[in-house]
Order: C-alpha cells, then structure tokens, then sequence
C-alpha cells in the first residue's frame, strides 16, 4: 500500500488497483469511508489505475489539502478523480479551489450537500414508493423508519438498505452486509462538521473548472435523485449527465458492465 506525505508533513495511504497505466483518484464516500466497499468499481481496473485514497479523519474542506498532495505525488498537472457520494463534497471543493487541475472528474450519485442541493422529502418517499411491488418492500421500510428512530436491530440494518440498491439481489445484499466493516464511527460529526461548506463560494469556484465532468446518479436512487444530479451538472461549464437505468446509490453493485463501461469512455473520451 503507497504512502503519500501531505502538507502537514503526516502520511496519506491509498490502495492501487489495476495494472500500471494512467491513474485516476478515486474519494470514497460514506463519509470517511474505508474504499474497501467500492470495489474495483465494476472492474474499472481493467482500464484505468485507481488510486484509491485513505481519507484522514478530518472535516471535509481540510482534505482539499491532501487531494492536491497526491496529485503533486503522482506528478500530475491535471488529475482524473471519481468519487462516490459522500466523496463527492471533497471533489467539488478540490475542484473549486484548484479549477485548473482537474481533468475529467466523474462524480458518481454525488451529494450535494457542498453546494446545498438536497434531495426532497418528497423525492426521496417516491423513490421509495416506486419499490412497492418488491416481496421485501413492507419490511425495508419498516426497518428504515426503525433506522431513523435510532431503534433498529442488525437485522432491520441491513434489510433496510435493499431501499438504496437497484435490484436486492445476492450480489447487493453481500455488498450490504460488508459495508459496516468499512465504516468510521461518528464520520459526519467529523467531516460535516460546522463551517465545513461555503456553497456559494464553491458554485463560483465550479463555473471556472475547465475539465471534463461526468455526473452520474442512478434511476432508482433514493440518496441522490435524478433531479440533484441534473441540477449538479448545471454548476460545471462542461458537464454531462448520465442516468444508469435502474440503479441506485451503488451502481457498480447493481450492473457493473454497465458502469465500468460508461465511465471508462469518459474518462478515455478526448
């Protein structure tokens, strides 16, 4: 596993996945998520080098830092960066404060919290309600209003996340089960923490990124609803906005094929 010296002087880790060729750094969400859970990204690795960075525990602007530390490591003078969710706060706020050193950034069902676009409560019940004909629906959602009680039980846990996969099937509920592994405890008092985001300043900031962006949210995602996604891409000067038919929040997970493929040819799009 590589070391990176950031600028404090302290060491970064990350997890290089994929044999030597162009790299891409890949931020984990979570937030302050062990990248384990992502995988190799749907055999992302097959084509590009994942730099897959170990984020300090910190709040979330002061890894902006660390972001350009690696790109410095790697001798870059622009870097490819895909980040997941709760990553995506940090990408867009390395990105606004270095718009001149991103490539192609590829923000995969991003939350926008850095840039105050949240789902609504609305959005986010009718992605649930659109699951209603599944077998296991009456129980995920009974374990998810468990879950935002603070009441749930392990098992209510992990039925309750069927809700944010596009298909509960093996593969999702293997990933489910494994992800608590990877988790920090108190991770958003510690990233989000107060004076973390200034959403102005960073939309400012995102209007001058002359890199390539691909947004990418999933049709059945709860988390980042499609609307989220198109009005994130509307910030970039040159954003697309891809919608992964069926997916949710982990959309590797529920069609690798499908996701390795299309952010491949972004990123390898010129």
């Amino acid at each position: 596993m590589p070391t990176f010296t950031t600028y404090d002087g302290s060491e970064l880790t990350a997890t290089v996945l994929g044999a030597p060729a162009e790299p891409v750094v890949v931020l984990a969400g979570g937030p302050l998520q062990s990248p384990r859970y992502l995988g190799n990204l749907g055999r992302l690795d097959a084509h590009r080098e994942l730099v897959m960075l170990e984020l300090p525990h910190r709040r979330v602007d002061r890894l902006v830092g660390d972001v350009e530390a690696v790109r410095k490591h790697l001798g870059r003078e622009t870097v490819d960066v895909i980040a997941h969710s709760g990553g995506a706060s940090l990408a867009m706020l390395y990105a606004a404060a270095h718009p001149d050193r991103i490539g192609k950034l590829a923000l995969i069902t991003p939350s926008a919290r850095a840039v105050d676009i949240p789902p609504t409560p609305a959005e986010v019940q009718a992605s649930h309600e659109r699951r209603a004909h599944e077998p296991w629906y009456a129980e995920a959602r009974a374990a998810m209003d468990a879950w935002d009680a603070g009441t749930e039980t392990p098992q209510q846990r992990q039925l309750a996340k069927a809700l944010v996969y596009g298909r509960w099937d093996d593969a999702a509920q293997a990933h489910a089960a494994a992800e608590d592994e990877t988790t920090t405890p108190n991770a958003h008092l510690i990233y989000y923490a107060d004076g973390a985001f200034d959403p102005d300043a960073t939309r400012a900031g995102l209007g001058k990124v002359a890199g390539d962006v691909l947004v990418l949210v999933g049709g059945a995602d709860p988390v980042t609803p499609v609307r989220v996604g198109v009005e994130l891409g509307e910030l970039f000067p040159n954003a697309q906005v891809v919608v992964q038919p069926g997916a949710g929040h982990f959309p590797w997970v529920d069609d690798p094929v499908w996701f390795a493929g299309r952010v491949s040819r972004f990123l390898t799009a010129r």
